[in-house]
């Protein structure tokens, strides 16, 4: 989507794309698209979106989710309690 190996930048065909894969069941896409919607690159930032697409990937297994998961209290929400518990969880996954 980010127009690298001679592609043309599309991000409206990346969410799509992506999209349609975390409806088949991608944790890969369900974290893309939280990144993505997270930090409001190329598109309007939504964070409560991008939050919801890693709590869907970490349910499935994505510890890099739950990484964010963790690192999201941690910053913007002071709950230090929550964000160890994500953060523990996420290093059990690997």
């Amino acid at each position: 989507y980010n127009g690298e190996l001679g592609l043309a930048k599309d991000v409206p065909r990346a969410i799509e794309l992506w999209t349609e894969a975390a409806e088949l069941g991608s944790v890969e896409a369900q974290f893309q698209l939280g990144i993505l919607y997270y930090t409001g690159n190329d598109i309007e930032q939504d964070k409560p979106r991008g939050i919801h697409h890693w709590q869907q990937a970490a349910m499935k297994g994505h510890a890099e989710s739950r990484h964010n998961l963790g690192a999201f209290e941690h910053d913007n929400n002071g709950n230090y309690e929550l964000a160890v518990q994500h953060w523990v969880i996420s290093a059990k996954m690997g």
